[in-house]
């Protein structure tokens, strides 16, 4: 068969810009791995990647028309209020002549893919958690007009809607995958997939519920993944980075295949960053992944609040996460964080434990962190625990595109004021970081040092505005409405700049 599989355009929303949390960062990779696994099944794959040539929906239903495979296999990603751009260009291809099979598989569709196949008339089937093994048997069963319907994983059109014969078990052994299809561009960080899944089980994220609650963490083998940075590496790559959920692993075990498979890439003289739960570094494991070239860290912390860890799932103690921390400065690495300064949950004393923590912690002295810090709030999305908890309990209004977001009422209103206006202050900030005529412009943060004067002022009235706005919720029940407190803060803020 002709298959094309298709990274599609991505349009930057305007509101939701510094939010990562639509999909998995590994979301990069699913159309190289999906591409692979059909090559490899003797398929003619054309694999589309519009997030390397720039197309548009437009350029790129043209260019995909002129192709005409026999089948069209989409990595759909959640882009916000923009994602029926996706779903518009779909239509366009059916009315414009396009036969073919049409299938969606990664993140958005696997935890959507009721709503989907109920709505948009121009999907014919969703793949449902890893896409590998599905896909090359979809593939296998068109080419040989064999109906696909008990294909495991796959969710079909119907006349009466749409039908899933049965869930597919994740892959035990993820050796077995082909490496992922790769254009060779040496200059630019290389992502690879060491490991899938994760072994906790967060409420906010889409993890758990992609893999289907199966072997939640897989690691490949150390082997493995050596070989494919060793072939990168020999093709000029020097700079990687990590996209799994949690590199490390779970217990002594994930542990050992780290010692093992740094053991394996110290000679090739690369650097790296990754992403890891703080509870997963000790001084061993740190010195032994710095000494192969670990340069950068995502560490997941979320929370300076015991109780919010708690209700999150989040498995993990402030103990532990100020650990990691102070473990990573002394090995010379300074640790990004992931962190919900707001969760629909939230109470003042939350939001003063939260900002407590980060100042212990000396994390809001960089202006670009400073503002994601006291800005992030928890994205409920379809198919996380949290989703379906909220929605149990009658909180949660059904949003954004198919409803894949929730709208979820917070229990205390002054957190809601204090969230509303912290994300518009930082919001504004980060916008002007972007702007090259800004005195805040984030390049300027190479040239001259980010400790630069306008920096360091508006870094230091984002925190003292957070400090402010939590004292005056705690003593008025009266607080001032939040249109008139963004025209301040805007005026307040172009003062500095």
């Amino acid at each position: 068969m002709n298959i094309c599989v298709l990274e599609h355009p991505r349009v930057r929303s305007k509101e939701r810009f510094n939010d990562i949390a639509n999909t998995p960062l590994w979301s990069c990779l699913m159309g190289s791995y999906a591409a692979s696994s059909l090559r490899s099944a003797g398929h003619d794959v054309c694999l589309m990647d519009t997030t390397v040539t720039g197309w548009n929906f437009e350029t790129t239903k043209q260019e995909f028309l002129k192709l005409s495979p026999d089948m069209l296999c989409v990595n759909a990603v959640y882009f916000w209020e923009h994602t029926n751009q996706l779903f518009d260009m779909l239509s366009d291809l059916k009315k414009e002549g396009f036969w073919g099979h049409i299938a969606l598989f990664g993140f958005f569709p696997t935890l959507a893919y009721a709503a989907i196949l109920e709505n948009i008339a121009s999907v014919d089937s969703i793949v449902v958690g890893e896409c590998e093994n599905t896909l090359t048997e979809l593939a296998y069963a068109l080419s040989v007009n064999e109906s696909p319907a008990a294909i495991p994983g796959l969710a079909i059109r119907t006349g009466r809607g749409y039908n899933i014969s049965k869930l597919r078990i994740p892959e035990k052994n993820i050796d077995k995958f082909n490496f992922p299809e790769r254009e060779n561009s040496p200059e630019q960080i290389v992502s690879v997939l060491a490991s899938r899944g994760c072994y906790n089980h967060c409420a906010f994220c889409l993890v758990p519920s992609f893999y289907n609650n199966g072997p939640l963490w897989r690691g490949r083998s150390p082997e493995n993944v050596y070989k494919e940075i060793s072939e990168l590496s020999g093709k000029g790559s020097r700079d990687f980075y990590f996209v799994d959920p949690n590199f490390i692993g779970p217990g002594e075990k994930g542990k050992e295949r780290i010692y093992k498979l740094m053991e394996l890439i110290r000679p090739l003289n690369i650097t790296f960053g990754m992403e890891t739960r703080a509870n997963d570094l000790d001084p061993y494991v740190l010195d032994s992944l710095v000494t192969s070239g670990f340069r950068t860290l995502l560490l997941g912390i979320e929370s300076g609040s015991k109780s919010v860890l708690t209700n999150l799932n989040k498995g993990a103690s402030i103990h532990f996460a100020e650990s990691a921390i102070q473990i990573c400065r002394n090995a010379g690495i300074e640790p990004e964080v992931g962190f919900l300064m707001f969760v629909p949950d939230s109470t003042l004393e939350d939001l003063k434990y939260n900002f407590e923590f980060l100042q212990k912690n000396n994390l809001l002295d960089r202006l670009e962190r400073t503002a994601n810090l006291l800005s992030h709030r928890q994205l409920v999305l379809m198919g996380t625990s949290g989703y379906r908890m909220f929605e149990k309990q009658g909180r949660l209004k059904k949003t954004g595109v198919l409803g894949f977001e929730g709208d979820v009422s917070y229990l205390d209103d002054r957190v809601k004021w204090i969230s509303d206006i912290m994300i518009h202050a930082s919001l504004f900030v980060l916008q002007n970081m972007e702007k090259p005529d800004s005195p805040i412009y984030w390049r300027l943060c190479e040239n001259v040092g980010e400790r630069s004067i306008e920096f360091v002022k508006t870094n230091d009235y984002l925190v003292e505005l957070f400090k402010r706005l939590l004292a005056d919720a705690a003593k008025s029940a009266l607080l001032v409405p939040i249109s008139e407190m963004k025209e301040d803060i805007e005026r307040e803020l172009l003062s500095r700049l």
